[in-house]
């Protein structure tokens, strides 16, 4: 007899109820296995009968793995084992198994548990009447019960949510599978659902190739349809999902999402193909790839095409409404930075024009920044080579060189001035540009050279409150080139649009792209005022305008830099609580002050209860393929409780009154089991495309996947 806190080496005891006790663990070799450390009431070793004896507050520790029980037993002649009263066993997977009785046989391969009860570390539940150990890594459970569900805390007899009730249940810890015989999925206690047969990974599993949750639904487009997706884990770091879709008005088609990631890069892709119900063949494709050559060059390329304009809206594929595929190789290397380019596109408008979709092949940029020299002044370069083709229209080349240099300086007084320099050339060669109100086009080579100085002034001045900091600040520059640096032979192809706002008010260069520039002297000027408080609320304005010595027939009527006096920018925001933020901004006639561009976003609320809305109006430039524009967006909300949010979002056309799309969302969400319905109403005609109507209800059973229905 040993007293209290005794130690007692039973090595051969643990590791048989170790192995009988866990679902998950295999068989380890005697001689490598972790000290046995037993913790007793009272050890007692009969030698005349060959029994051991382990009683009171049990505690068997091996490695991460402990057991408790009251009592264990070793009877030596019959080589068998057995604990009982309260057994427990806390696995190294987080998984802790209960039993009341627990018998196993000698060779440590074979046992029987009464009453198990299982939880596993995603804090699901297997109970059983009683479970079978064989060969040391499967356990066969009987009239067993499985839930992810948590009982109900003030009546725990109450029917969970959700169970899977099994005549058999196997878990081949070998293979990582939970099978399932003869079993019925009972919600609320009453059965749903029978199949006498099914099986999924255990949890230690994360992925695994096979056949993923079904989805069903109808369309006027597609009628009843079905989707039966296949999971097809190729390697840890590679996978493959083939989505069938068999419709009963369309033919079948397919979709297929491929992921890569190595060493040196990742490819992520999606492909897709069907017939429709004329026979023909359509389909697209959405890829990138990105891939490491050395430590400073890297070359990736970017695929995106579909076989007709409509496809992708039609068989519900997010794509932007032009395709941009895209081939390059990019380095980066101390202060310099390069990158080859080729580009293709597809336009998905109905007024876009295949033959002049252009092909960009090359563009070669080329950047540097110099280091800071005596004074602070430092040297600058930007370069450019592109080729443009197309099938109809004009074809450019183009030789872009801009060296340049910058002066920052901060005064003794806080002011901050930067001082810069620009010579710009540009080297066109041209073929087929129709030049408007000429015969004929031009084909030929041209080009120019545009210098640019620019000088900066702001002045920042701060004021401390209690518990607030306040920010004024004016601003100004001055930019100066010559006029004229448009010439009429020069094709305008990557600077049709121009968004004149508060973000390019103080910047040399208000196009995106280089064909044009903006000529002549002008004098931006603004002023910057905000009030930042210690709590983290804050109140930032800024207005301004541009002012040039004489109109610029440059820019196109309607962008608000074509007079001498520009429109009047801005933006307000105000943020006075975490769950409060307004956001505008403005581009305001000059003449009148009637908004031409206004872009509201407000939002108001915490998660019980938000409110969100955004404005639109867009005031279109006389040349702009932009369209005039005026939406407002609404979107609430609601977490009404721990389970249960609500969500409705509509847009609105405010130019034709119409409403475009209306969306109504109901969740329940739990700890095992998620409810969402969707109903969704769509008004827009393109095409093939008309107003549409869906509803969408889905179920997901944690742990077990999910089942979604659709009606269009």
């Amino acid at each position: 007899m040993c007293p209290n806190a005794t130690r007692f080496s039973v090595a051969i005891l643990l590791v048989a109820l170790v192995l009988a006790a866990a679902p998950a663990a295999g068989q380890p070799r005697l001689d490598n296995a972790p000290p046995v450390n037993l913790t007793a009431d009272e050890v007692v070793h009969n030698r005349d009968l060959g029994i051991i004896t382990a009683s009171g507050n049990v505690e068997i520790v091996q490695g991460p793995r402990m057991l408790y029980a009251d009592s264990i037993t070793y009877n030596e002649r019959q080589d068998l084992i057995s604990a009982s009263g309260n057994v427990r066993l806390h696995e190294s997977t987080g998984d802790v198994i209960f039993a009341d009785y627990v018998e196993l046989t000698g060779d440590m391969r074979e046992g029987t548990l009464k009453s198990l009860r299982l939880l596993l570390a995603d804090r699901s539940r297997l109970a059983a009447a009683e479970a079978r150990r064989s060969d040391g890594t499967r356990l066969e459970l009987d009239r067993a019960v499985y839930s992810p569900c948590e009982p109900c805390k003030t009546d725990p007899s109450r029917p969970l949510l959700w169970q899977v009730k099994a005549v058999r249940v196997i878990h081949d810890a070998e293979r990582q599978t939970i099978e399932y015989k003869d079993a019925w999925i009972e919600m609320f206690g009453i059965p749903v659902a029978y199949t006498p047969y099914f099986s999924h990974p255990d949890p230690t599993v994360k992925r695994r190739t096979g056949f993923l949750t079904p989805s069903i639904g109808s369309s006027d487009y597609f009628g009843a349809m079905l989707q039966t997706p296949f999971f097809w884990d190729i390697a840890p770091n590679h996978d493959l999902t083939l989505t069938p879709l068999f419709t009963s008005k369309q033919n079948v088609g397919f979709g297929a999402e491929h992921r890569f990631i190595g060493q040196k890069g990742e490819i992520k892709g999606k492909f897709s193909g069907a017939v429709d119900s004329e026979n023909d063949p359509r389909g697209h494709i959405d890829m990138k790839s990105r891939f490491n050559l050395t430590d400073t060059w890297r070359w990736g390329m970017d695929v995106q095409r579909s076989t007709d304009d409509i496809y992708t809206r039609l068989y519900r594929y997010t794509t932007p409404p032009t395709l941009t595929s895209r081939l390059y190789t990019e380095g980066f290397r101390g202060r310099n930075y390069m990158a080859a380019n080729g580009y293709a596109f597809q336009g998905l408008r109905a007024t876009d024009d295949p033959g002049q979709a252009p092909l960009i092949l090359p563009s070669v940029d080329y950047a540097h920044v110099g280091e800071p020299r005596a004074g602070g002044g430092r040297t600058r370069l930007d370069a450019n080579l592109l080729a443009f083709t197309r099938n109809e229209g004009t074809d450019v080349r183009r030789l872009s060189v801009a060296p340049g240099w910058d002066l920052p300086y901060v005064g003794p007084a806080g002011d901050v001035y930067k001082f810069s320099l620009t010579l710009r050339g540009d080297l066109y060669r041209v073929d087929d540009h129709v030049i408007p109100g000429r015969s004929g086009a031009f084909t030929g080579t041209t080009g120019r050279v545009h210098p640019e100085a620019a000088f900066e002034w702001r002045y920042p001045f701060v004021r401390r409150h209690e518990g607030v900091s306040e920010l004024f600040e004016p601003i100004t520059s001055l930019v100066v080139s010559p006029y004229g640096g448009n010439l009429v032979k020069i094709p305008n192809e990557d600077s049709r649009e121009i968004e004149f706002d508060e973000t390019n008010l103080f910047t040399g260069r208000r196009f995106a792209g280089l064909d044009r520039v903006e000529t002549g002297p002008r004098l931006n000027y603004g002023l910057r005022w905000g009030v930042f408080g210690d709590q983290g609320g804050s109140t930032s304005v800024l207005f301004g305008q541009s002012v040039r010595a004489r109109d610029d027939s440059t820019f196109a009527k309607g962008t608000g830099l074509e007079n001498h006096l520009s429109d009047l920018v801005g933006r307000i925001n105000v943020k006075p609580l975490k769950h409060m933020n307004l956001d505008y901004r403005t581009r305001i006639d000059k003449d009148n002050f009637r908004p031409l561009r206004s872009e509201v976003g407000a939002g108001i609320g915490p998660r019980a209860f938000a409110v969100g809305v955004s404005y639109l109006f867009f005031d279109t430039a006389a040349d702009s393929e932009i369209p005039t524009l005026e939406q407002l967006s609404l979107n609430a909300t609601s977490q009404i409780s721990r389970n249960w949010r609500f969500n409705v979002a509509s847009l609105q056309d405010l130019q034709s009154n119409d409403l475009r799309a209306l969306l109504l969302n109901a969740t329940y969400e739990d700890e095992c089991f998620i409810f969402a319905a969707t109903a969704r109403r769509s008004f827009f005609y393109d095409r093939d495309l008309k107003p549409d109507d869906s509803v969408v209800f889905r179920l997901t059973f944690k742990t077990l996947g999910e089942f979604g229905t659709s009606i269009f």
